[in-house]
């Protein structure tokens, strides 16, 4: 979690935040990159919250590095996420409604490698064989990438 986000959470304690946030679809033809979280023990795709002086691309580049290793050579904004879909109460009890960019990324750099804190594993998989325990603010935004891109 962001140094910012912890920083509100000494002061509103559990209450719901408004959390602005980016994640990576990393992809190609046939695989989308997944990892398991520690939190939940759920799959998710990479991703965080906003740092204050970040832009949402920054949060999306900073996170895939921090998490999985890779570094995106190039990102498109895929759409934007936001309202009850994107609610989610961490196992901890914080309360959250997730703002979300989605980014696309299909060029990337760098060796595979969980971060061990915040994520205890990292692999593709192939689109038809996706994981059932998705993490739940993720399922909105793999289901409109797969009703997209996988007609």
């Amino acid at each position: 979690m962001s140094n910012y986000i912890m920083e509100l959470r000494k002061q509103v304690g559990s209450r719901p935040l408004i959390m602005a946030g980016a994640c990576v679809l990393l992809c190609n033809e046939q695989q989308i990159l997944l990892q398991r979280r520690t939190d939940n023990g759920c799959w998710g795709l990479p991703g965080g919250s906003m740092e204050l002086r970040e832009t949402l691309e920054e949060v999306a580049r900073r996170e895939l590095f921090e998490e999985t290793g890779l570094q995106a050579r190039g990102l498109e904004l895929f759409d934007m996420f936001s309202g009850q879909d994107l609610y989610y109460k961490y196992p901890n009890g914080d309360e959250v409604y997730n703002v979300v960019a989605a980014y696309l990324c299909t060029e990337f750099d760098g060796a595979l490698k969980e971060d061990g804190i915040e994520v205890q594993e990292v692999r593709f998989f192939n689109y038809g064989e996706l994981p059932s325990e998705l993490s739940p603010p993720d399922v909105p935004i793999i289901k409109r990438f797969m009703d997209r891109f996988m007609k």
